[in-house]
């Protein structure tokens, strides 16, 4: 016990030392939009999403089996067009026309405060707008915390048309299916209600052989879909995790690979939205992950004593979003803003008997 508590107060010594930037610059919320579409990519870190594919570990055959492949696909000289050749739609949509935090490289950061930096911890932060020093595992228990997702559910506009798909299973336990009432379909569960092509999705999902704890992305994808164009919610939550399960094997081609299958995946979504009646011009979407991970052999591991662990990025396109690009200059914002900022997107605020952190000032 004593040793247990020795490593907690060791962690705070380690953040609190870390120098904080500047606040982002504060301004008016933005306004919202009736859609609100939540993608969280698990694990992925910073480096890839603005630098593209890290030049050592595409060349280490202990990481890269196929180096030869992977560079022709992935590799380029500058890290501007290794980003694009790895996830266009980020840097050619999304980039384009909404807005990306992260960038260390300019000193702009977006950091998870919960001392962990495990899965679990930052989800819950994500969605309460706390940290919870008590959510120290990714065991299945009900989380206590209350969240954005449970608490727009239950208001008037948004009653029975906030959903969540995801592909790791422990999902149900942090949002707290059970206390929120929140339609949550995660792992390989079956839509209970969907009938005709979507069954034919719960019969590929039934199919799988090597069943973990977390489904295949482009399943937990194609089930949202057909949920979307069948019964049509106004938010949305999807999380993807094969990213975070490839890294943690020690493949860097698969998480690459796995990384550019979901920048696919959300240009699709975005096409979706775009031209659909009733979502086109009236959607936001925002774009983050649950923790960082840390940096050469350590790439594969993140947690309390792994440094970069606690390090994320964030992004947001909309109609109501102004076309900044990249954000260059210097600042901060953290995990734990993102519950009161999904609220201000959805046009409403907050509250938890737990003090909710303040938006994230979008502009």
């Amino acid at each position: 016990m004593k040793h247990y508590f020795a490593c907690i107060l060791l962690a705070i010594c380690l953040r609190a030392a870390e120098k904080p930037a500047k606040q982002q610059s504060t301004c008016a919320p933005v306004s919202s939009t009736s859609n609100l579409f939540i993608v969280t990519i698990d694990g992925l870190r910073w480096q890839e999403v603005f630098s593209g594919a890290d030049s050592i570990l595409i060349s280490r055959e202990k990481f890269t089996p196929d180096t030869s492949t992977m560079k022709s696909l992935y590799w380029a000289a500058s890290g501007n067009e290794r980003r694009r050749r790895l996830m266009p739609f980020f840097w050619n949509v999304l980039a384009a026309k909404g807005q990306l935090y992260g960038n260390r490289l300019f000193k702009n950061k977006v950091n998870s405060t919960n001392l962990y930096s495990i899965s679990y911890a930052g989800y819950s932060e994500m969605f309460a707008g706390h940290a919870d020093i008590s959510i120290a595992s990714n065991s299945k228990r009900s989380n206590p915390n209350f969240n954005v997702l449970e608490y727009l559910n239950q208001k008037n506009g948004y009653a029975g048309k906030v959903v969540a798909f995801t592909s790791w299973d422990v999902f149900p336990f942090i949002l707290n299916r059970k206390r929120s009432n929140l339609k949550i379909n995660s792992g390989y569960e079956n839509m209970g209600e969907i009938d005709g092509q979507e069954s034919l999705v719960n019969m590929v999902a039934n199919a799988v052989s090597n069943k973990t704890e977390t489904r295949h992305d482009e399943l937990t994808f194609i089930t949202a879909k057909e949920y979307m164009n069948k019964f049509k919610p106004a938010i949305v939550y999807i999380a993807f995790g094969e990213t975070d399960e490839a890294a943690h094997v020690g493949r860097y081609d698969l998480y690459l690979e796995k990384a550019a299958q979901l920048d696919r995946m959300l240009a699709e979504l975005w096409h979706w939205v775009q031209s659909t009646p009733g979502y086109a011009n009236n959607t936001t979407l925002l774009v983050t992950t649950d923790h960082g991970r840390g940096k050469g052999a350590k790439w594969t591991d993140h947690g309390i004593f792994v440094n970069g662990s606690s390090q994320t990025w964030l992004g947001v396109i909309g109609p109501r979003i102004k076309a900044l690009g990249e954000i260059k200059e210097e600042g901060q914002v953290y995990e734990k803003q993102i519950a009161q900022t999904i609220a201000s997107l959805a046009g409403e605020y907050f509250t938890s008997e737990q003090n909710v952190a303040a938006a994230i000032p979008l502009r």
